[in-house]
């Protein structure tokens, strides 16, 4: 029933008493005008909405493909050494007595006097060497840790990591299959909710890995490198995102059962409007804490709460105004008999 329908049906219920009995009419001029809740047509404006996301994805795709990622030493191997000097050199200092030792290391500021020296996998005299130099250039150095992670090991966790992710993404495809088989076109329908979904998903990946490409690759800061905690956000965003998405669509699946006579177009948009309220303010709750972590969390949470924090509003946004969208467009281009 369209929204006019139920603001006169409100309007005539509101003119018959308890027993059946019309009630006495208000002086038109006196009478109160109702106004219809407004409603925004997010399915009738969806190409707007998918041009967005093509504008933010678009230039981290461009990112990846020619200046690739900057790997930490988790994923890139090597030797790492973080270190304070009490002479407080500045960074470009600390670069030029990495440069001249001839061995191809960089230099990330951790703040104050703090600076991460990354190596190619050393040996422990090479080792031990490096560190006297440093201490002859530079003056007293004091290494707080010392990290090495050979080649075989880094590709490992590379490999294991994209397992991970390609692993749950076919199991939430498989799971929401399952779960929206009994809606109206049964297992057809329920692989055209899991599909959406699983597209929705892959926006925010996308988005969230075009990003911190940009950051580590191009703007070269430590915030934007690739490390273990960064497939732990993009694992975590993965989930978040499907969980809102399981919201809209559960909703879509009840309205199907109760609302006869609108056009799917009409039930997905409604069932946007009902849930839209609810995941924004969920999310909200989550952005004001990871926030609060990037600013006060310290160097090591920093990448982290930033991962989480653009994969939290991605997965929000294409909840609401892709993975919904998304099933329609479906629907038009394979109806179900």
């Amino acid at each position: 029933m369209s929204e006019l329908s139920d603001v006169r049906a409100e309007q005539q219920a509101a003119d018959i008493e308890p027993d059946g009995a019309p009630q006495a009419k208000v002086a038109p001029d006196l009478a109160p005008t109702p106004r219809p809740p407004r409603r925004l047509n997010i399915i009738g404006r969806r190409n707007w909405f998918f041009a967005l996301s093509l504008i933010v994805i678009v230039p981290g795709i461009v990112s990846m493909a020619t200046r690739h990622f900057a790997l930490g030493i988790d994923f890139a191997g090597g030797t790492e050494l973080t270190a304070t000097f009490p002479n407080h050199p500045s960074l470009a200092q600390v670069q030029a007595a990495v440069d001249a030792e001839g061995v191809n290391g960089s230099v990330i500021s951790t703040g104050g006097d703090g600076y991460i020296i990354r190596y190619p996998p050393l040996s422990a005299t090479q080792l031990t060497n490096i560190q006297a130099d440093l201490k002859n250039r530079l003056g007293p150095t004091n290494v707080q840790q010392i990290l090495t992670v050979g080649g075989t090991i880094a590709g490992e966790t590379i490999a294991l990591s994209l397992l991970a992710v390609v692993l749950a993404s076919v199991a939430i495809l498989l799971l929401l299959a399952v779960r929206f088989r009994n809606v109206p076109g049964g297992w057809r329908a329920g692989f055209q909710f899991g599909g959406s979904a699983l597209a929705a998903l892959l926006h925010d990946v996308f988005i969230l890995t075009g990003i911190f490409s940009i950051l580590g690759a191009v703007l070269h800061l430590r915030i934007g490198e690739i490390d273990a905690f960064f497939v732990s956000a993009v694992l975590t965003v993965v989930g978040f995102s499907v969980h809102d998405t399981i919201v809209v669509f559960d909703r879509i699946r009840e309205n199907l059962r109760v609302s006869q006579r609108l056009s799917f177009e009409q039930v997905v948009n409604l069932s946007i409007m009902q849930t839209a309220a609810r995941s924004i303010i969920t999310s909200f709750t989550v952005v004001l804490v990871l926030t609060a972590i990037l600013i006060a969390g310290g160097s090591t949470l920093q990448g982290l709460a930033l991962a989480l924090l653009i994969g939290i509003v991605s997965g929000t946004y294409s909840s609401i105004f892709n993975a919904a969208p998304l099933l329609v467009v479906w629907r038009r281009v394979q109806p179900l008999r």
